[in-house]
């Protein structure tokens, strides 16, 4: 009769806790650093000396190659820091665990107790040996189709881990992945969605926004841009000359009326078209100043593109107010997410008339009434509006900052929850 195994039954009993609340205890938690920072403080509970753990993972996002989420001992919360995409160019990234594991190794452990001298070379064992670290471990966490992140963990514990932890560690890895996977699609879903069709629609979208023809009346703000001469530039310009042309004048454009409460909704071709709903009492005040900054961004993307015989980029902007249909319009299986209504494309007679009246910015009378007592507005006159049956006072905007020389309140972006995203835009049902 073979003797019985010698089981820790207080062992086993701690591992089955931690892997029934990562299975079960994570359904609600949407963050992947919070269910990290608490999966490392429940490995210390069951007996795992973890004394700091990353989780590098990559992501599908226009500016960052990934993210690492960092914790140590004494953090209740992870720390995330973002990875560029010319990381692995860079010396930190070169020869370390990273690069080892993205080359194909299975497991990188390094015994920091032992003499520098017989281990890996790498700034990030000399940086964990200084910090009393005395064991590290890094594996590849699979996910779907192949993908490979990466998990590590590093203790002080005299010796480093034992066999028993790491295969205590092992076995939480397919769980963690699995975890990991859904939250990182999740991750991606708004990450594409906030890349292509802007933070907030894509908050409806995630929220359930999906049919043809839903959609809510917002009063808003509207602006929309056009460069000049695009034509003649995309005939003669190479491709590449011309791509970057048009990126750094999205870049100006853009930037200031993000960082201003506005929300950009489409790219067409060489012109823009953004919102500032109503429901923020600044809206009108903002979008003027995302106009202003924007003008003084394209003074210096001139200047710098004078420095290589690049001609001077010109735009129009026309700015309207009032009620547009937001939602979805489009074909029975390709939607657009946008608005629509008289006040879009009153906005967009007025970008045509920019050029016609030589001035850069103009205003509808029904916007310039939410602003006039505060900036300093040039009256341009009444002036036929293709599409519309009665002539429209027109105001211009040449950029200068309000009259009192302060800047109304800065708008107050609610990246609010699901389910309570509406109430920050003011949306009507």
């Amino acid at each position: 009769m073979n003797a019985p195994p010698n089981i820790d039954h207080g062992t086993a009993h701690s591992d089955c806790d931690v892997l029934h609340w990562l299975t079960n205890g994570t359904r609600d938690e949407r963050f992947l650093d919070n269910i990290f920072a608490e999966l490392c403080l429940r490995l210390q509970r069951a007996g795992i000396p973890v004394k700091r753990a990353t989780l590098h993972v990559l992501t599908l996002h226009p500016q960052w190659l990934g993210s690492r989420i960092m914790w140590a001992d004494g953090m209740r919360e992870a720390e995330i820091s973002r990875v560029e995409y010319d990381v692995r160019e860079r010396s930190e990234y070169i020869g370390s665990p990273a690069n080892e594991i993205h080359d194909g190794a299975t497991e990188v452990r390094e015994h920091l107790g032992r003499d520098p001298a017989l281990g890996r070379k790498h700034a990030v064992y000399d940086e964990m040996r200084a910090k009393g670290l005395t064991d590290y471990v890094a594996w590849p966490l699979y996910h779907t189709l192949g993908k490979r992140h990466i998990v590590t963990f590093a203790t002080d514990r005299p010796g480093g881990f034992d066999d028993a932890h790491i295969d205590r560690l092992l076995k939480l890895l397919p769980v963690l992945a699995l975890v990991s996977e859904i939250r990182m699609k999740n991750r991606l879903a708004r990450t594409l969605l906030e890349t292509y069709v802007g933070s907030h629609a894509g908050e409806l979208i995630l929220a359930g926004a999906t049919r043809r023809g839903s959609g809510t009346t917002v009063r808003a703000a509207i602006m929309i841009c056009d460069l000049r001469d695009f034509t003649q530039i995309s005939d003669n310009w190479p491709r590449d000359d011309v791509i970057d042309l048009l990126n750094g004048y999205f870049d100006a454009i853009s930037e200031p009326i993000a960082r201003h409460g506005g929300e950009i909704l489409k790219f067409i071709g060489d012109g823009l078209l953004a919102i500032f709903p109503l429901s923020n009492p600044s809206a009108c005040a903002n979008l003027l100043h995302a106009v202003a900054e924007a003008r003084q961004a394209m003074v210096a993307l001139n200047e710098k593109n004078g420095q290589t015989g690049r001609a001077p980029l010109n735009y129009g902007t026309g700015v309207h107010v009032g009620d547009v249909m937001y939602g979805n319009i489009g074909s029975r299986t390709r939607l657009d997410f946008t608005v629509i209504g008289p006040a879009v494309n009153m906005a967009s007679r007025l970008e045509t008339l920019t050029k016609q009246l030589r001035r850069p910015v103009l205003l509808s009378r029904a916007f310039a009434d939410f602003v006039k007592s505060d900036f300093d507005l040039e009256r341009v006159g009444e002036y036929p509006v293709r599409g519309f049956s009665d002539p429209i006072e027109l105001f211009a905007y040449h950029g200068r900052m309000p009259i009192h020389g302060q800047l109304p309140g800065r708008p107050q972006r609610c990246y609010s929850p699901v389910g309570n995203i509406g109430d920050s835009w003011g949306l009507e049902e």
